[in-house]
């Protein structure tokens, strides 16, 4: 199946995400693109979609959210999932879910929804960003643990297995 992989991600972290995402379906034998949500001007070509997220400030980042508004309808007609990262910490915090993320899955039809923790480095944060993590006393750290991304992706990947057969 053809696959499209698109990720907002201000600092990285996210979009290393998405690449594990996507080496783990190329891996699985889908053609993969890895496309910048802003960059995406059609999913029309593809067979299914994966969209992923870092979260700022309680939210889904914006390029994200303007690619489902743009696309929301050809998104509903083929197989998507979403992923999201942004708690830090040990426990991770924030420990809710931010509304967007169900809002967007509710109108792209998400298979799955994941949330997978962060990395929060403060020395790549402008200073608006720095007062709002220290404002949540947000911990630094890489967080991520990518093996439980590459073993969601596999499940994704399997999913899309058995879509391709059923098709």
């Amino acid at each position: 199946m053809r696959v499209l992989v698109t990720v907002a991600s201000r600092h990285g972290a996210t979009r290393e995400m998405g690449a594990e995402v996507a080496e783990q379906l190329r891996a699985a034998g889908h053609e993969v693109d890895e496309v910048e949500p802003d960059d995406v001007e059609h999913v029309d070509p593809y067979d299914a979609v994966v969209l992923g997220s870092a979260v700022y400030v309680g939210r889904l980042a914006l390029g994200l959210r303007d690619l489902v508004d743009r696309q929301a309808g050809q998104l509903r007609e083929r197989p998507v999932w979403l992923f999201w990262s942004g708690p830090v910490g040990d426990p991770p915090v924030p420990e809710t879910v931010p509304d967007d993320v169900t809002e967007i899955a509710r109108t792209v039809g998400a298979r799955d929804v994941a949330v997978f923790t962060g990395r929060l480095d403060r020395a790549g944060l402008n200073i608006s960003e720095r007062a709002l993590v220290a404002l949540t006393r947000a911990d630094a750290g890489d967080f991520r643990d990518l093996d439980v991304v590459r073993a969601w992706a596999q499940d994704v990947a399997r999913e899309l297995r058995q879509i391709a057969r059923s098709a």
